[in-house]
């Protein structure tokens, strides 16, 4: 059977407040999502949110690092890109805790301009995604599942347990 390697789902909800040189972001902000030299992606520009916005922007990115790195910039006038600030997440703050791994987790990070200093607020949601696993054939050579009329192979059957969802003591019986 194959296996494939878990993903990270990060979903960037929005910012805070953004500011560069003590002065708002106007627009055109947007987010590069890092997980190594190799693997990043962006997020699309918001045009309208000001120093506030929002893109609500799902990206799946490879988990195979220690760091994830956000970069919030902006597009100047000139149509350079301004580093607005930046927040590298330890992926311990969201695998091996009190949670499951897969479960969705919302968090806010404080961001560091390119001086190091404080620089408002990105708000994020963060989930590790597992492969999906196929159907063995090896599983199918066993014996294991239920032969279906008509067919030669057998098919994967899930049971639900299913109960009344009546009290023994209710007037239905």
């Amino acid at each position: 059977m194959e296996t494939k390697s878990r993903t990270l789902e990060i979903t960037i909800l929005s910012a805070e407040d953004l500011r560069i040189h003590n002065k708002s972001v106007k627009k055109n902000a947007f987010v590069v999502v890092q997980t190594d030299s190799f693997n990043s992606k962006t997020t699309k520009m918001n045009g309208k949110g000001g120093s506030s916005p929002s893109w609500n922007d799902k990206l799946d990115m490879p988990m195979h690092t220690h760091f994830v790195m956000l970069q919030v910039n902006c597009k100047s006038s000139g149509g350079r890109d301004k580093t607005v600030g930046l927040v590298r997440i330890p992926v311990t703050d969201f695998i091996g805790g009190y949670s499951p791994e897969t479960c969705l987790q919302f968090l806010s990070y404080r961001l560091r301009d390119p001086k190091r200093l404080k620089n408002r607020i990105l708000n994020v949601s963060i989930r590790l995604k597992e492969p999906l696993q196929a159907c063995s054939s090896q599983a199918v050579a066993s014996g294991l599942g239920i032969p279906i009329d008509g067919r030669n192979d057998f098919g994967v059957v899930t049971g639900i347990p299913i109960c009344s969802g009546y009290p023994s003591t209710s007037f239905f019986r």
